[in-house]
């Protein structure tokens, strides 16, 4: 069963970068999830999915999943670019852009 080691994503419910510096450890699913005909409910019988396993760094995740014998895909991510922004930009008599209001 192959594994996915990934830095998680920035929540949309928080404006910090809390809980995206622990690199993970999935497993990613070896069939598709089975849908139930009677009342509509998908389940599945592969237990390896529920499993997330968190590392303080990339390399102990690789590690991990070497030692273990466990195939993996590193996902590395892309290097987030974030602009200063002032409240008192909007007002400067030197903006760029008109003012819209």
């Amino acid at each position: 069963m192959r594994a996915r080691i990934f830095l998680p994503p920035k929540s949309a419910m928080q404006s910090g970068m809390g809980a995206t510096q622990r690199w993970v450890l999935q497993y990613e699913p070896e069939k598709p999830k089975l849908r139930d005909p009677l009342m509509g409910w998908t389940g599945s019988d592969d237990m390896r999915q529920q499993i997330k396993l968190t590392f303080a760094s990339k390399e102990a995740a690789v590690a991990y999943a070497q030692a273990e014998g466990i195939p993996y895909d590193l996902e590395i991510p892309s290097i987030r670019v974030q602009k200063p922004k002032s409240y008192a930009d909007n007002f400067r008599a030197d903006r760029r852009e008109n003012w819209t209001h």
